[in-house]
């Protein structure tokens, strides 16, 4: 169904290393998973760090999160398209990508996260990260836009998060943050993985 989608995107990371897709899914998964997340059911305080020393720190993210499962439709959908993707960027990239884990992230207002790239030290188990916007209409004034940068530290894109847009970048590649939210602003962001 979205293979269109998927060669756009792969042929994206080889040329950029990244990039950004409006209006990227059908609307009834962004609206459907929005109505998920705005209930704020099981969600905590995210953490920084790899697992073996994983802890929170407000001066650099202050967002709390909650992990995809299939526990509903909506979920099972989403994590498919996922999985359909890192199958076409396997065969088409040959990335030996093994799985993705996804979370829902909410940043309350005031919430930010300092810039920052999605591997850790010693570790390259991140190949490819994912993000996809949940709120719908959002002013450029509600602040709360993914910041990504060049291997320069230099501003490469500003992403507004606004519902159904995806964005897919190199983990290792690009440095980015989320810039503080005036309101409250819902997001997935996950990661394909090697190990």
């Amino acid at each position: 169904m979205y293979e269109n989608l998927y060669a756009q995107i792969a042929d994206a990371l080889v040329e950029d290393g990244y990039i950004v897709i409006e209006n990227a899914l059908d609307e009834y998964i962004a609206k459907t998973l929005s109505e998920l997340v705005i209930k704020e059911e099981g969600f905590k305080k995210a953490g920084i760090s790899s697992a073996s020393d994983l802890h929170v720190n407000p001066l650099i993210r202050r967002d709390s999160i909650r992990w995809l499962n299939e526990d509903n439709a909506v979920q099972t959908i989403f994590l498919a398209i996922l999985e359909a993707l890192r199958g076409y960027l396997n065969r088409s990239l040959y990335l030996g990508l093994k799985y993705n884990e996804s979370h829902f992230a909410i940043y309350y207002e005031g919430d930010f996260y300092e810039k920052h790239f999605d591997t850790f030290k010693n570790s390259k188990n991140r190949v490819v990260t994912v993000v996809y916007y949940l709120n719908e209409n959002w002013d450029q004034n509600n602040g709360g836009e993914l910041i990504i940068y060049d291997k320069d530290d230099k501003v490469l894109k500003t992403v507004i998060p606004n519902a159904n847009t995806l964005v897919v970048f190199m983990s290792e590649d690009f440095a980015h943050e989320v810039l503080p939210t005036k309101v409250k602003r819902y997001s997935i962001a996950g990661w394909y993985r090697v190990d």
